[in-house]
């Protein structure tokens, strides 16, 4: 769909939620940014708006001479400022999905560099070399998987390519990444419009001192864009009234959205109703050996042998094409833009048809068939690639409705799959809105080993040096299992953690807590090969969590502050110290516990600081050790060295004392050492940790619920039957509790607080980082005295804290429960448990814990009454 000459396609939004596009400079006065953007209505909880490239060839279908004009302008435009020599050593890197188009062509305007873009679709049997997240995106995980590593390992100017710089947070973190593993002197940020703020342009002069390294920026336009305060509430608003149950798998069927949609998802349009053809496949004769794009490398001598064969292929789809089409429109798929564009930017010299370009997407954007707004119309269709974070609904916008005599629809072979060909399908879509499809089929690309290149030309290219020797260890065969996000795991957003765990959800492990408790005991079975059945509060307890996290939510957020700029400051000394330029840590919470603190300390390093931190959540058990498949995917994409473990609290220390034991082990069986022992917890009484946000034992209200607080993950699983040698640990995702899920609530709360608690924190993070924060396993002590004064003789039925207290009760068989005398509204969910279960509640003096749980000691089922209560021990 072309630009309205009259009415700026950003006009709808701008009116309705006073968002401004202000230009600099000469683009002021000449209107040149209104000419390459538009706006349109994200259907995201974080941003608002989506800037809507009208030259990228994305969203809007535009001339693919003019979508491959302006990239290679800028790979123009970044010779001249390297230089010839600097520019034979350059690499450029581009982002998935949006830009690995662009970048392909910044690099073809470059000329001598090769190409990398990253990927969100892992290939069998390719090691990983980097990756990264993006944390406005709706799917986050970034892969780098080139076919020869030493791609970024060299010493020359690295220049990385998106669609628009807007924060830069994405681009920033891409370097400091990488520049911990391969440091270079020179970075160079290409984009087609810069839309920092004022405080965003700052921080990229400020990064480069920080790394030590030059970086400059060169983008075809630059402003700003102005928000007003309540622009997501505003955006929010307007999506729900003009789309408010967007069908799943169909084009936009609401009033205002554009062309209606049939119900069987095809969309109406061009033909409907009437039977429509099989799209004509045409067999394109791809070059062998050369990509179909950049996800493993591209480089010159590839290009070499692509221009040569694109006349012949652009002959071949044209003679595919009925005689009398007069509009065409070359759409390309998700990651593979490049391919399509150079195919398109060939047909377009060939016919005399108008030709245009544009490309399937991930990203859900409202449709309003309105001359002012950039998304007139969309097809929506199931993803046909079978894509490893599950399936899901894509997209084509400005493609129905826009008067194409034929689309030709380029895929590559991953994706050339039944799910395309279906009812629902892409092609189907298309062929509601056109009267001819043709289907044109990339070979997709599988690394061959350097050693046999079977691309003519290729014994020219000059040989990239070997990489060096790396600290991070290369995945290792099988390939490993890619995380879990929500929302298809999880109730969390997919930006807030990543799971390294397996969706065990369609087994039954739930077991009743009195039988596992004395399998447990007997030495029947171990705690982690079974689930207890989830804790379903009463209306009273919930209640009863409502006021409790209403009453504690600052003091949790003062210690998830205090934990999160303790991190922080220690991960840039220790680097510093080491002469390292200062990396982003990488937060690992300890499933289920310490997810919702992780996702608070990521939340709060965004709030406060703009920094989005990697956060994964993996499986660690007692007498088992931590999940070693997930620390290798650890290894295979960030440096051990910043990875940080975080949990909830400490009780006694045990999961601190098992975590050094095992990455002990891990590091002698594979020799991929780097990941410390250290653990960063919001409250640790037992003195068992030097990083913390509070030593005070403190009703944290994640505690007080299972799933229902924690993304609706059960605790993890580890059985042989179920979790082999290469598997991540497992663990269940209850849907069903969807009702009564309150982890959003919880995130929420505490994070409404962090501004409030911002000046005190800053006073005693300075504070503790001067102090001697040594454990002082005070709490490891207690313990110990606690089970023999009570005649249990084993430390591991002594639950200390309020954490762990609630735990027992919750999830074991209690015995009773100790309270230091006095402690006040911190335990009343304790006492309630303790009332509904019968377990009595004891004042004690001298406890360096507010309350402390004890398991039933020689437990088995003859030890509770016949209703179930705990009785006295025999």
């Amino acid at each position: 769909m072309e630009t309205d000459d009259v009415v700026w396609s950003g006009t709808w939004v701008a009116e309705r939620l006073g968002v401004e596009l202000v230009a600099d400079g000469e683009e002021q006065r000449s209107g040149g940014l209104n000419d390459l953007l538009g706006l349109a209505l994200r259907r995201n909880p974080k941003r608002a708006h989506l800037l809507v490239s009208n030259v990228l060839g994305k969203h809007v279908p535009q001339s693919p001479s003019r979508v491959y004009g302006a990239g290679f302008a800028l790979g123009e435009d970044v010779r001249k400022l390297l230089g010839d020599e600097a520019a034979a050593r350059a690499v450029v890197l581009g982002y998935a999905e949006t830009a690995t188009g662009l970048g392909h062509a910044v690099a073809d305007g470059v000329g001598v560099a090769p190409y990398l873009h990253s990927t969100r679709r892992p290939v069998d049997g390719v090691p990983t070399a980097g990756g990264f997240e993006e944390s406005h995106s709706h799917a986050t995980s970034h892969l780098l998987l080139p076919e020869d590593p030493g791609l970024l390992a060299g010493e020359g100017p690295l220049v990385l390519v998106d669609d628009e710089f807007s924060t830069g947070n994405t681009v920033l973190n891409t370097i400091r990444d990488l520049h911990g593993r391969y440091p270079r002197e020179w970075y160079v940020i290409v984009a087609l419009v810069d839309m920092r703020s004022a405080q965003d342009r700052g921080r990229l002069e400020g990064f480069a001192r920080e790394i030590g390294a030059r970086v400059d920026l060169i983008a075809t336009a630059s402003g700003t864009v102005r928000l007003p305060e309540d622009v997501l509430e505003k955006g929010q608003a307007l999506v729900a009234r003009y789309d408010p149950s967007p069908p799943p798998h169909s084009g936009p069927a609401s009033p205002g959205t554009g062309a209606a949609a049939e119900p069987d998802g095809t969309g109406a349009g061009a033909g409907a109703g009437a039977a429509r053809p099989e799209p004509t496949r045409v067999e394109l004769g791809w070059p062998s050996g050369v990509p179909d794009g950049g996800r493993h490398g591209f480089v010159p001598a590839h290009r070499a042998v692509l221009e040569g064969a694109l006349p012949g292929m652009a002959d071949r789809v044209a003679g595919a094409l009925p005689q009398n089409a007069r509009r065409v429109l070359v759409l390309g798929f998700e990651e593979l833009m490049y391919a399509p564009l150079r195919l398109a930017t060939a047909l377009e010299e060939r016919l005399e048809a108008e030709v245009r370009y544009s490309t399937t997407t991930r990203s859900p954007v409202l449709a309003v068939d309105d001359p002012g707004y950039a998304i007139r119309t969309r097809i929506v269709f199931p993803a046909h690639d079978d894509p490893a974070d599950g399936p899901g609904a894509r997209y084509a916008y400005n493609v129905a409705g826009a008067g194409f005599d034929a689309v030709v629809a380029v895929v590559d072979s991953a994706a050339d799959t039944p799910a395309l060909h279906a009812p629902d399908g892409l092609l189907a879509g298309l062929a509601a809105h056109t009267g001819h499809v043709v289907l044109a089929v990339v070979p997709s690309y599988l690394p061959e080993t350097p050693e046999t290149p079977d691309v003519p030309g290729m014994a020219e290219i000059p040989v990239i040096p070997e990489m060096p020797e790396r600290r991070v260890p290369e995945r290792q065969e099988p390939p490993m299992p890619e995380p879990l996000r929500g929302p298809a795991f999880s109730s969390y957003a997919p930006e807030d953690v990543g799971w390294l765990l397996q969706d065990l959800s369609g087994v039954e492990l739930e077991a009743p807590t009195e039988e596992r408790e004395e399998a447990i005991q007997s030495g029947g079975a171990h705690y982690a090969e079974s689930l207890p059945v989830e804790y379903q509060p009463n209306a009273e307890y919930q209640q009863l969590f409502m006021a409790a996290l209403e009453t504690s939510a600052t003091r949790i957020a003062r210690a998830v502050a205090t934990v999160t700029e303790t991190v922080l400051a220690e991960i840039s000394h220790n680097r510093k110290r080491g002469g390292t330029p200062s990396p982003l840590p990488v937060l690992v919470s300890l499933a289920r516990a310490g997810t919702p603190v992780g996702v608070l300390m990521r939340r709060y390093a965004q709030h406060r600081h703009g920094l989005d931190l990697p956060h994964y959540a993996v499986s660690i058990v007692r007498g088992r050790g931590i999940d070693e498949t997930a620390l290798r995917w650890l290894a295979a994409h960030h440096d051990p060295a910043d990875v940080v473990f975080v949990d909830g609290w400490t009780g006694k220390g045990a999961i601190t004392r098992e975590l050094a034991q095992a990455l002990d082990g891990f590091a002698a069986a594979t020799g991929i050492d780097g990941f410390s022992p250290e653990i960063a917890v919001l409250a640790d009484p037992g003195g068992c940790v030097k990083t913390y946000g509070t030593r005070e034992d403190f009703l944290i209200p994640s505690a007080c619920l299972n799933s229902t607080v924690s993304g609706l993950i059960s605790r993890t699983v580890l059985r042989s039957d179920l979790v082999g040698p290469d598997d991540f640990h497992g663990a269940k995702f209850y849907r069903e509790l969807a009702d009564d899920d309150v982890s959003g609530h919880f995130l929420d709360t505490v994070a409404a607080r962090f501004d409030e608690v911002a000046d005190a924190v800053d006073a005693e993070v300075k504070e503790l980082l001067s102090a001697d924060r040594a454990p002082t396993w005070e709490g490891w002590a207690a313990v110990e005295r606690i089970s023999e004064e009570y005649g249990i003789h084993d430390v591991n039925l002594v639950k200390p804290g309020v954490g762990e207290t609630t735990r027992v009760l919750l999830r074991r068989v209690p015995w009773k429960i100790l309270a230091k005398r006095g402690a006040g509204a911190d335990l009343d969910h304790v006492r309630l448990l303790a009332e509904q279960r019968g377990v009595p509640v004891e004042e004690v003096d001298g406890l360096p814990y507010t309350c402390v749980g004890l398991i039933h000691p020689r437990y088995t089922r003859g030890a509770t009454g016949a209703d179930g209560k705990a009785v006295a021990a025999k």
